[in-house]
């Protein structure tokens, strides 16, 4: 059984104890070297053609974040005003900005508008409104291929049984709304969905949106969405990163055929979210109790549901190292479930998992937190969001989002 904090240096000789009794816990902790690397892996996807990555950044909308991601290249797509905001803030360019919104109104359209940020509709009423508010405009459509994929039922956003996107035989009605308000389609873009490391779902994917393509006039771009998976069980089962090499090649052979049957090039992209953050990121947290019942075994620590969600909301697997006196604890397995500390009984992280024998004061490192984590953080239960800090190349430490106070819980009340 290996370590993959320790295999990859992960905290670059900071004492995750000395951490967390600097910024509290539980602790979200990011890795600056392994985020630019993974984001650099992203930008270098395709070379032969037009290519931009657009990091989607629903995952992670930490500022600090935003930035890296646009010092190494990456333009950004966002689904809400609040994210075109964010990254505005970041110092994201109006035309480095992607919006992606769904089922929205006509306010937060026209603030898109006003920006002059690219937006796709992803329904014909959306369309109609768009065409509305900026008649005559450029726009792009969010299409459904036909084929869904993800590591879980509510993460699928394309195929039958989706809210998602225009399907092949709503096309001539799109034309009509288009024609009607003299929109220009600049683009189109699909999402299959998240976490696929399996590839052949997304190749067939790209087939069937490349054949779309070919009902519209010369596109500007065209958008294959994201999605790549990360390796969940690399330390419990060895598991392997998702196979660029080979996709890239089958990937490019797709994009050949299209231009050679189309006769043009259009810029193309992809929008990952998970793969640029995920692994860069961990979750570290206190053991306070450790108790039996009914001949179970359970390790109740800080990190609560409300923390993590993922686990409680998708039933996702995180893997889990056990840190004892600054060292990673290997041997002395045992099965043992643990928890959060939120009154619900689905508030597990690791449901009879086998691990290092964990006693209370321990300190739990979660791996694979840094996207879907912070982000989908909420002060159910009235607990305190944590800190956020980034390990930077040097091995410093930067505070990128300070831990909640009780006076921020209090904030918005009127009484």
């Amino acid at each position: 059984m290996q370590s993959f904090i320790n295999e990859v240096d992960f905290f670059k000789g900071n004492d995750p104890r000395d951490l967390l009794e600097q910024y509290g816990s539980p602790l979200y902790v990011y890795n600056e070297d392994i985020i630019r690397g993974n984001l650099r892996r992203l930008e270098g996807l395709i070379t032969k053609y037009p290519y931009t990555t657009n990091y989607s950044m629903k995952a992670n909308s930490n500022l600090s974040l935003l930035k890296i991601a646009l010092e190494e290249g990456l333009n950004c797509d966002a689904m809400s005003e609040g994210e075109i905001r964010l990254l505005q803030k970041a110092g994201y360019p109006n035309d480095r900005i992607f919006y992606v919104p769904n089922n929205v109104s006509e306010e937060e359209l026209s603030f898109a508008v006003e920006n002059n940020i690219m937006t796709s509709l992803d329904s014909i009423d959306q369309l109609e409104l768009y065409g509305k508010i900026n008649r005559g405009g450029r726009c792009a459509v969010r299409l459904n291929p036909g084929v869904g994929a993800g590591h879980h039922d509510k993460v699928i956003t394309a195929g039958k049984n989706t809210k998602f996107a225009i399907t092949d035989d709503q096309l001539d009605e799109l034309f009509l709304v288009a024609d009607k308000y003299d929109l220009k389609i600049a683009g189109i873009n699909q999402h299959i969905g998240s976490l696929f490391m399996d590839p052949a779902p997304f190749l067939q994917a790209v087939t069937n949106l490349l054949e779309m393509a070919k009902r519209f006039d010369k596109l500007d771009f065209i958008d294959f969405g994201g999605g790549y998976g990360v390796p969940y069980h690399k330390v419990s089962e060895d598991e392997r990163s998702f196979d660029f090499d080979s996709f890239e090649k089958e990937f490019e052979k797709l994009l050949d055929k299209f231009v050679s049957e189309a006769g043009y090039t259009p810029l193309f992209k992809t929008e990952p979210g998970r793969y640029a953050f995920c692994e860069g990121g961990v979750l570290l947290g206190s053991v306070n109790a450790v108790k039996y019942n009914a001949g179970r075994k359970f390790a109740g620590t800080d990190i609560g549901m409300n923390i993590l969600a993922r686990p409680t909301l998708y039933g996702s697997w995180h893997d889990i190292e056990v840190i004892r006196d600054g060292k990673v604890v290997l041997d002395n397995r045992e099965n043992i479930t643990v928890t959060g500390n939120i009154c619900e009984s689905g508030d597990i992280i690791a449901n009879d998992r086998e691990l290092p024998l964990i006693k209370t004061g321990d300190i739990v490192c979660v791996l694979d937190a840094g996207a879907y984590g912070y982000a989908m953080a909420s002060n159910y239960n009235c607990r305190l969001r944590p800190a956020e800090v980034l390990i930077e190349s040097q091995g410093n430490v930067r505070v990128i989002r300070r831990r909640d106070t009780f006076e921020d819980l209090f904030r918005n009340f009127e009484v």
